[in-house]
């Protein structure tokens, strides 16, 4: 049976899940992740992607995407994915696959649904215990979003730029977004989409797809 295609269009956001093969860990120092983030930020400028959030977890990794070219964010995940499995092999003395095949992705709708996700994606540190303070997470875009932490990689989405006049209007803004909403009824609905290959937004939104597309649920 073939590959369900991917769907990320140009000018879309999409959410990328990229996880380690039977969920080896694959960052195992602060070194890894850099060098992760360096090549995820070359091959953005280079394959016409735009990086609005990301977390670094041990095993996997979110990333929120908008590809401005055709094929942008296949062919980031590939430049990423080569430079750095040739880099982590050398380094830790080991050979063959590192990822969990294809990465999986979902594409977003503007508006709530892409703050959702993008606070989702801030969170997940928090979810899985690791800090109870998203912002004490070094390897995540939470600390560039709520308190003006430097990025090379990130490119602020339209939606952030609209919250607030200024950088620390912004800021503030964000941080009272995710203090007074909750994601927790959204978990399982963008983690259903980005495993299946879903769009996330409304009904409306994914019948357009659909229509484009034929093979969407």
């Amino acid at each position: 049976m073939p590959r369900k295609s991917r769907l990320c269009p140009v000018g879309y956001p999409v959410h990328v899940i990229q996880r380690g093969h039977n969920r080896q860990i694959y960052f195992v120092s602060d070194e890894d992740a850099a060098s992760y983030a360096h090549w995820l930020a070359e091959g953005a400028k280079k394959f016409g992607v735009q990086v609005h959030g990301w977390v670094f977890m041990t095993n996997h990794v979110h990333l929120l995407l908008t590809p401005q070219q055709p094929e942008g964010v296949s062919g980031l995940m590939q430049y990423v994915g080569r430079l750095y499995v040739r880099h982590y092999n050398y380094k830790h003395i080991r050979s063959g696959a590192l990822f969990e095949g294809r990465f999986k992705s979902s594409l977003i709708q503007d508006n709530h649904y892409f703050l959702t996700c993008l606070k989702y994606i801030g969170l997940n540190p928090v979810r899985a215990g690791m800090v109870t303070d998203p912002a004490n997470y070094r390897w995540s875009s939470y600390k560039a979003h709520a308190h003006g932490g430097q990025a090379k990689l990130w490119t602020p989405h339209f939606l952030y730029l609209a919250m607030g006049q200024s950088p620390g209007e912004r800021q503030k803004s964000y941080c009272e977004l995710v203090a007074q909403t909750t994601v927790a009824d959204a978990v399982e609905s963008i983690r259903d989409s980005v495993n299946k290959g879903l769009i996330l937004g409304t009904e409306k939104f994914r019948a357009q797809f659909e229509a484009l597309t034929g093979d969407l649920p």
